[in-house]
């Protein structure tokens, strides 16, 4: 033999020997099929049939509140509970997203000393805003600014017109 074959070829011509003997009777002949039972058929209980789930190895089983119980080995079904209905909310008599409308958030469009400004909103939204006393805004900042209704007719530019409100 080579050495490169499996370590199995060795033992093969036993294994056959070994498994051929067990086919033979007792004077060396061959034993009638009937006396032949495969080992599956004589270790397990009949089974009952495929079409009753619940039923056990010796027929249906229930338990002790006469209701079926499923034999072991098999799953449990599910209970068979009805769908749940969509949950309907009334609408809200007021909104639900409440934003402070005199606050406002956004660039700074015209900038300097003042005391006009511009600002655009990140809605885009433009603002032409009026504010004394309030300093430098450099344009292109990100600023948070408290407004009210403008109160003064001046001018200043294109947009919404309002007051800052000074902090």
């Amino acid at each position: 033999m080579k050495r490169g074959t499996a370590p199995f070829a060795r033992w093969l011509p036993l294994a056959l020997v070994i498994s051929l003997a067990g086919c033979s009777g007792k004077n060396g002949d061959a034993v009638p099929e009937e006396r032949i039972t495969p080992p599956s058929a004589a270790s397990s209980p009949a089974r009952p049939p495929a079409s009753d789930p619940n039923a056990g190895p010796n027929g249906p089983s229930a338990g002790p509140d006469g209701t079926s119980v499923p034999s072991a080995g098999r799953p449990t079904p599910l209970p068979r509970y009805p769908s749940p209905k969509p949950r309907i909310t009334p609408l809200p008599k007021e909104p639900t997203d409440n934003r402070r409308t005199d606050v406002i958030a956004g660039r700074i469009t015209r900038g300097g000393g003042g005391p006009c400004y511009g600002l655009t909103t990140l809605d885009g939204i433009e603002y032409a805003l009026h504010g004394t006393g309030v300093g430098d805004l450099r344009e292109g900042s990100l600023v948070t600014l408290r407004v009210a209704p403008p109160t003064s007719k001046v001018d200043c530019g294109p947009g919404i017109a309002r007051s800052i409100v000074p902090s």
